[in-house]
């Protein structure tokens, strides 16, 4: 499918140092791809020549980091991802809860409920991480992170939606050993990897705020 856009097309924010000339949609699935033509202003004042980028289109996501403070563990979960597998990497992946957002929700109700659906835990309490490009050199996605306090106690078995051909395993264990996966490069997804480092950047902190 090929369809011409406008060039001032809804969505986009207006910046006069980007010229839209031509917005299509080659493919749209339960994913979309847009092409763009396109030019934009140069460091030194002037012009690039007309380029042309496609953007895949997925929407935007929020995930969560699971910290029991009194336990001192971090809820983590393990899926495929055939993404990985394709990669040539390990296809079973470490990973934080996380999820799409869907149009009129908040990036707050979905960790929340993601947090339910894939690791059965209740979020007691949100701290923002920050809101991050995933790849933007291909994607417009973006990552709403937090970190959520529950009890870890209970935590561990399978979870996920069966109509969502989700199958996730969940991984209660303690930071200090999470950090330790982390720098054995055990753990290669990078929302885990941002939302691990930032625990160790900010537990001091965290621990003040959910004393």
């Amino acid at each position: 499918m090929s369809t011409t856009g406008d060039p001032s097309s809804p969505g986009l924010p207006p910046d006069e140092r980007i010229e839209i000339i031509e917005k299509t949609t080659p493919f749209k699935g339960y994913f979309r791809v847009d092409r763009y033509r396109l030019r934009h202003r140069k460091f030194d004042g002037g012009w690039t020549d007309e380029m042309a980028r496609e953007i895949f289109e997925r929407g935007h996501a929020a995930a969560v980091l699971l910290y029991d403070p009194t336990l001192d563990h971090v809820v983590l979960i393990e899926q495929f991802r055939l993404g990985a597998h394709t990669a040539g990497l390990e296809p079973w992946l470490i990973e934080v809860v996380a999820g799409i957002i869907d149009p009129g929700e908040t990036a707050e109700a979905v960790v929340r409920r993601e947090a339910v659906e894939e690791a059965g835990c209740a979020i007691t309490a949100l701290h923002p991480i920050g809101r991050f490009l995933a790849t933007p050199g291909g994607s417009s996605e973006s990552l709403e992170i937090f970190c959520g306090r529950v009890d870890a106690s209970k935590a561990g078995g399978i979870h996920g939606l069966d109509h969502e051909g989700e199958d996730i395993r969940v991984l209660p264990i303690s930071r200090a050993a999470a950090q330790q996966k982390l720098a054995e490069g055990a753990i290669v997804n990078m929302t885990a990897v941002v939302a691990l480092q930032w625990l160790a950047l900010n537990y001091t902190e965290l621990m003040r705020i959910w004393k």
